[in-house]
């Protein structure tokens, strides 16, 4: 049987984040992508000019049509919306009993902010405690908890374990948000794991934290363990941002390069 993951998450027209960069890394992975589509955002490679979520009935419709059909075997949730939209998508997985891995996005800049205020608490009590894996940038995890972002390890540390408290299994607290020439993502769960890497110098950022928890889905689909899918995840993304490095996409903060293993630019 063919392996599926879907994706339910926003639209990004510039093709380097949201659903596009899910409905990439899939395959790349090995894995075919189903997607469910929450909203539509005027993007490009220097960021969102507009944002028009969808209907809570127009996404249930998604729901009903890809789980009504085909055997879905992981699932990563990526920017939703307004608290109906969150509770229609939590009514759709609650009891699943599949994998979730669920990428709160919010803010793409300071200035672009893609998850209303009033949604945080919604997100907090109705799909937090769904996530088998939680991957969290250091601003989000600061808005899920109402708390100043992590300022070093032991910070993050905290935050974690805090999110782990909420409900979800595993919590990965991602860094790149964090100063140095190396970053540390940190997978805090039953056991602690810490995958580093070198930070790479380029301006084509776009889009990792997508790139990375669809990564993670793919590899839970596989039936890889948390640890294993994150570690794979991980080294998928850094070489997918170094050879992203030589991709001319738009004048601002291009896309890494989900295709990487298959043509070089």
């Amino acid at each position: 049987m063919t392996s599926i993951a879907l994706t339910i998450a926003g639209s990004d027209s510039g093709g380097g984040a949201g659903i596009q960069a899910d409905l990439k890394a899939f395959p790349a992975l090995g894995i075919y992508g189903a997607s469910v589509l929450t909203a539509v955002t005027g993007q490009n490679t220097h960021g969102v000019t507009a944002i028009a979520g969808l209907s809570r009935a127009c996404v249930a419709a998604q729901l009903a049509a890809v789980f009504d059909d085909l055997a879905i075997i992981s699932v990563k949730i990526g920017m939703l919306g307004d608290p109906a939209v969150i509770q229609v998508v939590a009514e759709a997985l609650r009891g699943s009993g599949l994998p979730i891995v669920s990428d709160a996005v919010m803010v793409v800049k300071p200035d672009d902010r893609l998850l209303a205020a009033e949604s945080i608490d919604a997100l907090r009590t109705d799909l937090l405690p769904l996530a088998t894996v939680l991957t969290p940038n250091l601003p989000v995890a600061a808005d899920l908890l109402r708390a100043d972002p992590a300022v070093d390890d032991v910070a993050r540390e905290a935050q974690g374990r805090a999110l782990r408290d909420l409900g979800a299994e595993w919590v990965l607290m991602k860094s790149g948000d964090a100063g140095g020439s190396v970053y540390t993502d940190l997978l805090l769960g039953p056991e602690t794991h810490r995958f580093s890497a070198p930070r790479k110098a380029t301006r084509n950022t776009n889009g990792p934290d997508c790139t990375l928890s669809s990564a993670i889905a793919a590899g839970l689909a596989q039936g890889l363990s948390v640890p294993q899918a994150v570690a794979r995840a991980h080294n998928y993304l850094q070489d997918a941002i170094a050879v992203g490095a030589s991709l001319q996409v738009g004048s601002g903060h291009g896309p890494a390069h989900h295709f990487h293993e298959w043509w070089t630019p």
